[in-house]
């Protein structure tokens, strides 16, 4: 009984398993496994959508463009487009003239903050607002990213040559 107890043991003594114990946190260990991206190697080049809202984004030249537009209907939204930038899990979106914040990317998901500038507001009619907008990846394909129109037809990620 003694000899299967022993083959059942890892070797350390009692005391010891809290050292032995794995330190990373939990979206660590899942990226290691392969079971999430790893946002800092993943390209954020695509087609990002939630409900009616989206957002775009395309390599150009040494850069992004991004376009993103929420569509809360009856012609209440916002639409606007310009360049980002990425540095780890923070992306710097600049919609032009005052308009530039910090957004979040999580290798599948894109958050805005819940507060964006006020000249943000020039891009969006009557109440609606980018702040707080969401979306998931739908798709990595340049293209559909590319060919991505608002509710009015403007391609918001169209290439500006």
């Amino acid at each position: 009984m003694l000899l299967l107890l022993a083959g059942c043991s890892d070797g350390t003594a009692p005391g010891d398993r809290n050292a032995a114990a794995p330190t990373a946190d939990l979206e660590t260990a899942a990226i290691e496994r392969g079971l999430v991206r790893d946002p800092a190697e993943t390209e954020i080049a695509g087609l990002y959508a939630r409900d009616g809202d989206r957002l775009c984004i395309v390599p150009d030249g040494y850069g992004y463009r991004v376009g993103a537009y929420v569509d809360y209907g009856d012609g209440i939204g916002c639409s606007g487009s310009g360049r980002v930038s990425r540095a780890g899990d923070t992306m710097r979106v600049e919609l032009g003239e005052g308009c530039s914040f910090d957004a979040e990317f999580d290798g599948e998901r894109i958050r805005f903050p819940g507060q964006v500038p006020g000249a943000c507001g020039e891009r969006c009619t009557q109440r609606a607002s980018f702040a707080g907008f969401e979306a998931t990846r739908l798709s990595e394909s340049e293209a559909e990213a590319a060919a991505l129109r608002d509710p009015r037809g403007r391609q918001l990620c169209a290439s500006e040559g």
